[in-house]
């Protein structure tokens, strides 16, 4: 099953997400949920930098996507950001609405900033 962590601030910005795992829901090169988790992540990571110029701090391996937003963004290029982000994770909502057997989403919030 493919885990998503997604780490809210206190005012619910989002600042970071984790995914590991995978869907196990085909064979490799036939995984229509990891296929669809992974463009819709990778690609996610992809616009922030490319269109907000911000350049997340990322770990990527086999099974595992994590990524940190810096900090103290400036507030139009964080908002900007932040809608990116609340994009990605309607699209994998979407996706474990239809695959929940393959996908667990889970929201974070911290207590204090």
């Amino acid at each position: 099953m493919i885990q998503v962590v997604i780490n809210r601030t206190k005012s619910a910005q989002i600042q970071s997400f984790e995914i590991s795992g995978h869907a196990f829901f085909e064979r490799r090169g036939k995984d229509i949920v990891c296929a669809g988790v992974s463009a819709v992540s990778v690609g996610a990571v992809n616009a922030v930098h490319e269109l907000t110029g911000v350049t997340p701090e990322i770990d990527h391996e086999s099974g595992l996507l994590r990524c940190t937003i810096p900090e103290h963004l400036p507030e139009e290029t964080s908002g900007k950001v932040q809608l990116l982000l609340e994009g990605m994770a309607v699209a994998l909502r979407t996706i474990e609405i239809d695959y929940g057997k393959h996908i667990k989403i889970t929201f974070k919030k911290q207590e204090v900033e």
